[in-house]
């Protein structure tokens, strides 16, 4: 038999199921919002202090905290955890424990509401918060009203469990196969990475006589190339921040522009970092530009040629140079006094003619992984959704 619908009255939500009731967020649920620590009190002991960023990936470099605080805020492994600002997204914990930081909510169901069908809800009301219901500006945030105001549909708790089953069983398989793409997106680009360096230390001809750089990162080289300081064949060039509005692309350590301005500089050019956690990643750009200070731009003078130098410095050794500080840094003697190998320049030529290529396809590869990524995430959401809202029954 055809199963009955009503209308929820709530947009987002639509038809729901007829035996289905609807329900605010805040009657279904209690909301425990993160302790503010500051950093007067962190300390060397105790366990650590749960960020945003952490929800995502390894707990790094934690803060810790060993104090007198009350436990409702202490997380453990099967919380349902909460972001309600910049990543507004739930997360079941499933690492050590840990003290509840600000901007982070544990969220914790009522008797009459299975947890996992919880969660797989509170993913739902998220993603449409995310995109309706954002407030702030240095900083996108779901207020507590909007959250606890926020209104879902509610299944009997027998076919809560089933929702909840199905969703862990086809998300899990989801999520095993984007990172399967993900891990062969890592192999390409160490792949990509392996090539461009033996290319631009080793050269294209496998045959030739080679000789030692006595440089680490090098190695060995061809035997008819020399090993020179950079500053004898690059022109480096401080960034700084553009005065005038316009449309010419501003660059700071980053992959893409973070803004546009009145200024320019002619390109082509090696964008190389001065500061920040992508210094280590340079940029080929072309056409007109600005860099900030975080930023050199770098053009080669005569017997360089510029797309060979940008190869050379997706190669460099930067863990020798960077300064030690809070913040990763280069100075520009570093990049000038750097020891790099320099073929001939028809082999220059040769070299990065061969990597534009290469490089390319391999790209091309990593485009078609990042696609999949972005079509299971999709697809993950799509089934959610139809599930939880009741679009879709378990049978």
């Amino acid at each position: 038999m055809a199963r009955e619908y009503k209308d929820s009255g709530i947009e987002w939500i639509g038809l729901i199921p007829k035996e289905w009731t609807i329900a605010k967020l805040k009657q279904i649920g209690s909301y425990i919002n993160g302790y503010a620590f500051k950093p007067e009190d962190w300390s060397d002991l105790g366990k650590p202090i749960i960020r945003i960023q952490d929800l995502t990936g390894s707990i790094s470099n934690p803060n810790y905290f060993s104090g007198t605080i009350d436990y409702r805020y202490l997380i453990t492994r099967g919380d349902i955890l909460v972001s309600w600002a910049a990543t507004l997204d739930a997360f079941i914990w499933e690492k050590e424990e840990g003290w509840l930081n600000q901007h982070i909510f544990k969220a914790v169901p009522i008797s009459s509401v299975n947890p996992r069908f919880f969660y797989w809800l509170i993913k739902v009301a998220m993603d449409y918060m995310n995109n309706d219901n954002k407030h702030g500006i240095v900083m996108q945030h779901v207020t507590v009203g909007l959250f606890g105001n926020f209104i879902v549909g509610i299944p009997p708790l027998s076919e809560q469990q089933k929702i909840a089953d199905y969703l862990d069983k086809v998300c899990g398989e989801v999520d095993e196969m984007i990172a399967l793409q993900e891990k062969m997106i890592e192999e390409l680009k160490a792949y990509k990475q392996s090539i461009i360096t033996e290319a631009v230390t080793k050269g294209l001809n496998p045959n030739v006589p080679m000789k030692n750089s006595s440089i680490d990162w090098i190695g060995e080289i061809p035997e008819h190339w020399k090993i020179v300081k950079a500053k004898y064949y690059v022109i480096i060039t401080n960034g700084s921040a553009p005065q005038t509005e316009g449309d010419i692309p501003v660059y700071g350590s980053g992959s893409t522009s973070f803004k546009t301005c009145g200024e320019y500089k002619d390109g082509p050019t090696v964008l190389i970092g001065r500061k920040g956690a992508t210094l280590h990643i340079p940029h080929y750009i072309e056409g007109r530009y600005w860099n900030v200070d975080t930023a050199f731009d770098v053009k080669c003078k005569e017997n360089m040629l510029l797309k060979y130098y940008y190869y050379l410095a997706v190669s460099f050794d930067y863990k020798y140079y960077i300064s030690q500080t809070t913040l990763p840094g280069m100075a520009q003697s570093s990049y000038n006094n750097m020891i790099i190998p320099m073929p001939p320049l028809p082999e220059q030529q040769s070299i990065a003619s061969y990597l534009d290529t290469k490089c390319s396809e391999i790209d091309s590869l990593i485009a078609i992984k990042q696609q999949k990524i972005t079509e299971l995430k999709e697809y993950k959401k799509s089934v959610i959704y139809e599930y939880v809202t009741g679009k879709k029954e378990v049978v």
